[in-house]
């Protein structure tokens, strides 16, 4: 296991060398820079001086060097758009509302999502199972911002029941975004739990506990939902990670100053040092959980032998 651990940390580092790098030099290569980007009417002059102090007036391999050196030592530079901030504070300080929102979207877009795929495969060709896969193909094809919309005018406009935008870190300010974002997670869950409760239920194993006269309760308990939830494992990585990268949308509509929120206006701007800091925290997130999700499947399924 320990062998194993660390050759996959050593695949990590070299594909996360691989994905900054990448993205760096696309960022370098698109014409124009953070400073014409603004759409401010600068002198000339000023305009160089500003190129001369964040380094842009250097070759694109320089800069690289000098962003190497600087991440090493845990510094990714300082935001161009938002004056004063560094990348690593601005993280640090913006990720956890991200985690919030999109941590309790996933929760409940798991609860949901399961209880929802059990009760359609248990229920197949009937009227529960039709209404679940209509929620689930609305989830899968209405976009988040038509469903935030929505859910906007709704819950908080027409009823008033809780605040269409803003953000105090008080719990009813999430609770719309939350709703928006879980949709998605329930259709997605609840589709591949159907498919794989049905799937375990044709099993011989299942046959032989029902022709010995194991009641239905202890076959679904105790059988089918231990083997069929395996296969959600490989899905709840990306979730994971999509706590952080799914909710650009939803911080940008409510105003939540969430990681997506800055990242979008990052974008926009052109902010290099924000770009390529929030990547680099993305991609190490999303490894990071791609081995835990190994190593749990691991653990939960003997049957599972992690290559050394």
């Amino acid at each position: 296991m320990a062998k194993y651990i660390l050759k996959r940390l050593l695949y990590m580092v070299i594909t996360l060398f691989i994905i900054t790098t990448i993205t760096f030099y696309l960022m370098h290569n698109i014409q124009g820079d953070p400073l014409t980007a603004a759409g401010k009417t600068l002198p000339a002059q000023t305009l160089e001086n500003y190129r001369i102090k964040y380094g842009l007036d250097k070759s694109t391999t320089e800069q690289y060097k000098m962003f190497l050196e600087n991440a090493m030592h845990g510094d990714l530079g300082s935001s161009f758009k938002f004056a004063g901030r560094s990348v690593s504070g601005t993280i640090k300080e913006t990720a956890p509302i991200s985690g919030k929102v999109g941590g309790q979207a996933m929760i409940v877009g798991i609860v949901i999502g399961l209880t929802f795929g059990i009760v359609a495969a248990l229920t197949r060709n009937r009227w529960p199972d039709s209404v679940i896969k209509i929620i689930a193909i609305i989830g899968v094809t209405v976009p988040v911002f038509v469903l935030g919309s929505l859910l906007q005018y709704w819950m908080g406009v027409k009823k008033g029941w809780f605040p269409t935008s803003g953000w105090t870190g008080e719990f009813k300010y999430s609770v719309i975004p939350t709703i928006a974002l879980c949709f998605g997670s329930i259709a997605t869950y609840s589709r591949y739990m159907r498919s794989n409760v049905l799937e375990v239920l044709n099993q011989d194993y299942i046959l032989t506990a029902q022709a010995k006269g194991v009641s239905k309760f202890n076959i679904i308990t105790k059988h089918v939902l231990r083997n069929a939830m395996l296969p959600i494992v490989t899905i709840v990585g990306p979730q994971v990670a999509a706590i952080f990268t799914g909710s650009f949308i939803i911080e940008t509509m409510f105003s939540i100053p969430g990681l997506g929120y800055y990242f979008v206006n990052s974008v926009t701007s052109r902010d290099y040092p924000f770009i390529i800091g929030t990547t680099i925290f993305y991609a190490a997130l999303f490894l990071v959980v791609q081995l835990l999700v190994d190593i749990v499947y691991g653990l939960v399924d003997p049957r599972i032998k992690l290559a050394e």
